[in-house]
C-alpha cells in the first residue's frame, strides 16, 4: 500500500518564537543547557530552581547575548506554589506552551541501604512533582489549543542499575505515568513524553559516582560499558530538548526518548 504524504508539508519545524515555556530544576547542568536552548531559539522561558541565585545567573548569562529570560525560585515538593507559578505564567504572558519539569534527586543503595526517607523523597521528587506540574499545565494547555510537556526520567526508567533501588523504581514509575497521562490527553492536541538521559558528566552522577566506589570506577564504567564510550553532554540533551518541545516532533507522544550512547542497548 502507498501512503501519499502531503507536498505542502514544512520541513522546517523547529518554530518557539512566541511560544513560553516553563523549566524546572533549570539552575544547573541538563535543566539550564535546556532552558537557555529554548531561549536561545525564541521562546520565552522562565528559568526556575530551589535556589533563586542559579537561576538568576541563568538569565543574566542569556541577557547578556540578547536573549530575554525571566527567573524564579521555585520548590516543586510546594504544590501550591507549583501551581501559582503555573498561573502567574499565564497571566503575564497569555499562555503556557511548553513545560520541562525537570527537577529531580538521586540517592543510592538497595533495599536494605536505601533509608525510608530517601525513597519517600525520591518518590517525591522523581514522580509525584510532575504530576503536580503536569496537572497545573494542562487546563491551560487545553484552553489555547495544545502544548507540550517533557518530563525528565532517565534511561534508568528503561533498564535497572545495581543497587540504585529508589531511583530506578521512580524512573520506570514516572515514564508509566508519563504514558498515561499522553494517552488521555492526546485528544486535547497535549504531547506528553519523557526524556531518559544517560550519563551526562554533570554533579547530579554524585549518588551513581558514591554507589560504584568513586570517580575513577565511574569514568571506567562509562569507557567500557557505554557503547559509544563517553559521557554525553548537556548540550546533547538540549537539542533533544528542543526536539520535544517543538513542532518537530508533533506527531509524537507517550514515548521515552533514550539519549544514552547506547548503554540501554
Amino acid at each position: 500500500m502507498t501512503i501519499a504524504l502531503s507536498k505542502n508539508r514544512s520541513t522546517t519545524k523547529l518554530q518557539l518564537d512566541g511560544k513560553v515555556a516553563l523549566v524546572t530544576g533549570a539552575g544547573s547542568g541538563i535543566g539550564r543547557a535546556g532552558a537557555m536552548a529554548l531561549a536561545r531559539n525564541g521562546a520565552v522561558v522562565i528559568v526556575t530552581d530551589l535556589d533563586a541565585g542559579k537561576s538568576r545567573d541563568v538569565v543574566t548569562e542569556l541577557r547578556a547575548e540578547g536573549v530575554i529570560a525571566h527567573a524564579a525560585e521555585l520548590d516543586v515538593t510546594n504544590d501550591a506554589a507549583v501551581a501559582s507559578t503555573v498561573d502567574d505564567i499565564v497571566r503575564r504572558h497569555g499562555r503556557i506552551d511548553v513545560l520541562h519539569s525537570h527537577a529531580g534527586y538521586q540517592i543510592e543503595g538497595n533495599l536494605e541501604q536505601v533509608p525510608i526517607e530517601g525513597m519517600d523523597r525520591s518518590w517525591q521528587l522523581n514522580v509525584r512533582s510532575h504530576f503536580i506540574a503536569a496537572r497545573a499545565s494542562v487546563a491551560h494547555m487545553r484552553a489555547q489549543g495544545g502544548g507540550s510537556i517533557i518530563i525528565t526520567s532517565s534511561n534508568s526508567g528503561v533498564q535497572y542499575d545495581r543497587e540504585m533501588v529508589a531511583y530506578a523504581t521512580t524512573k520506570h514509575a514516572v515514564i508509566a505515568m508519563t504514558r498515561q497521562m499522553a494517552a488521555d490527553y492526546a485528544k486535547e492536541n497535549i504531547r506528553i513524553n519523557a526524556l531518559c538521559p544517560g550519563f551526562i558528566d554533570t554533579p547530579f552522577n554524585a549518588g551513581f559516582e558514591k554507589q560504584m566506589g568513586g570517580r575513577d570506577r565511574l569514568e571506567n564504567y562509562v569507557a567500557e560499558t557505554i557503547p559509544m564510550g563517553r559521557w554525553g553532554s548537556v548540550d546533547e540533551i538540549a537539542d533533544s530538548i528542543l526536539f520535544l518541545a517543538s513542532d518537530m516532533s508533533s506527531f509524537m507522544t507517550g514515548h521515552a526518548l533514550v539519549v544514552d550512547g547506547g548503554e540501554s542497548i
